[in-house]
């Protein structure tokens, strides 16, 4: 076990390498689609297309990945994610890269993550033993947050110094050194049963899923209420953050740098803590007690505050307990879900948890600039008692959002850990 153990670090190694040069290029991808277009509308179309295909097709992909080789579907899906880099690239190069021609890159590595998502989880709950599950998903959002803090700086420098195709290059080379990786030295052990490959694997997978989580009440009920998390998260810190921060502090770019930063830092620290304790913990308490607290002391004082000193310590607040709540999920559904179930109900806990983040990055952004910003304009009784916490002017309206994101991510949070059924999950 301690071998196969291992064998993730290296895994893990290579994939940080891997998800280091995809969200170079992403950023990238914002760059130019940004200076192209001077649109921001087109920017959140990018994500949307991304997320609109993964969400659908997850639904399906379950069934199909718990029949065939978890090593094989992932190698394909890098494949096809740097066929899509290499055809930007020559587009680019040649000079006939357009906008839709990312909006369709886009919704094909969505189509294709569908597949990778679940096929590398199972993967993970095969080559770490459960003891080290929390320390496994620890590691992964320390990477995650690593990469989420020097890929934006690494990116710009690269496009500043070389262009898009600078970028892409790098990218590429990354995707090597994964792909080689996993196909050299990665060993994923699995029986996958002649009897298992019969049948339409498309619905019984969807099927298999929808009737597991209906027997497993508790497991449902944290994924629905993930889900709302999710929603509320994207409301706010992931949506309006920006313009927040910009307009209350005169479009100040450092302030919004050192704010971003911080959050990102947060990220990095509660991931390296989660990986390197060794005690065991009440899943259920990590998962909605670590919400509670980044809503309670993230939201509120990111609403609540005036300046980048409060702003930073409220990026800390909500950023650091976010890997506790990743890893108790983590421990949960290894410990609880069948490995010849995984595959399905992992692609459809993803279509249903993640549901909720392209309806909240465009209706946090429509809120924003049609309901709170004009309210807090007003001179109603009621603007003028919200104005006296988080006070006047543009940005106000936005400030009033995370108020409102807190105290209901809070109450949602301490409500999903008194329900019964995911009590029994402890």
């Amino acid at each position: 076990m301690e071998n196969n153990f291992k064998k993730y670090v290296i895994f893990w190694l290579s994939g940080s390498v891997s998800q280091l040069g995809s969200a170079m290029t992403s950023f990238a991808l914002v760059l130019w689609a940004y200076t192209q277009t001077n649109s921001a509308m087109a920017v959140s179309v990018m994500s949307f297309c991304n997320y609109l295909p993964y969400i659908v097709v997850s639904l399906f992909a379950g069934g199909f990945v718990d029949r065939h080789s978890k090593k094989a579907i992932m190698l394909i899906a890098d494949t096809m994610a740097a066929v899509c880099s290499l055809t930007v690239c020559l587009l680019c190069w040649r000079g006939g890269l357009q906008i839709r021609h990312i909006y369709i890159v886009n919704a094909v590595i969505g189509f294709m993550n569908s597949f990778q998502s679940p096929a590398q989880s199972i993967a993970v709950g095969i080559l770490v033993p459960k003891g080290r599950l929390s320390q496994a998903s620890g590691m992964d959002s320390f990477s995650r947050n690593l990469v989420t803090v020097f890929s934006p700086m690494l990116a710009s420098a690269l496009f500043a110094f070389g262009g898009l195709t600078l970028v892409i290059a790098v990218d590429l080379t990354s995707f090597v050194i994964n792909f080689l990786v996993i196909l050299l030295f990665i060993q994923i052990p699995e029986t996958i049963s002649k009897a298992a490959q019969k049948g339409n694997a498309l619905f019984a997978g969807c099927r298999d899923g929808f009737h597991f989580l209906k027997e497993q009440k508790g497991i449902f009920y944290i994924v629905i209420t993930l889900a709302v998390i999710n929603f509320f998260s994207r409301l706010t810190y992931e949506n309006i953050l920006s313009p927040m921060i910009l307009a209350r502090s005169g479009s100040n770019s450092l302030s919004l740098g050192a704010v971003n930063a911080v959050m990102g830092i947060g990220g990095i620290l509660g991931g390296l803590i989660v990986s390197l304790k060794h005690k065991k913990t009440n899943p259920v308490k990590m998962i909605y007690f670590s919400a509670a607290l980044s809503f309670l002391l993230g939201d509120l004082t990111m609403g609540l505050g005036k300046n980048t000193f409060w702003w930073s310590f409220a990026a800390m607040a909500a950023s650091l307990p976010i890997p506790f709540i990743m890893a108790g999920q983590q421990v949960i559904m290894y410990e609880k879900i069948p490995r010849q179930l995984q595959g399905s109900v992992f692609s459809l806990r993803n279509a249903i948890q993640y549901s909720t983040i392209p309806v909240g990055i465009l209706l946090g952004g429509f809120l924003a600039d049609y309901v709170f910003e004009p309210f807090m304009q007003s001179r109603s009784t009621l603007a003028q008692m919200l104005g006296s916490l988080v006070g006047t002017g543009a940005g106000s309206g936005m400030a009033v959002m995370f108020l409102c994101t807190g105290i209901l991510g809070f109450a949602s949070s301490c409500f999903a850990y008194r329900q019964k059924e995911i009590q029994k999950l402890s």
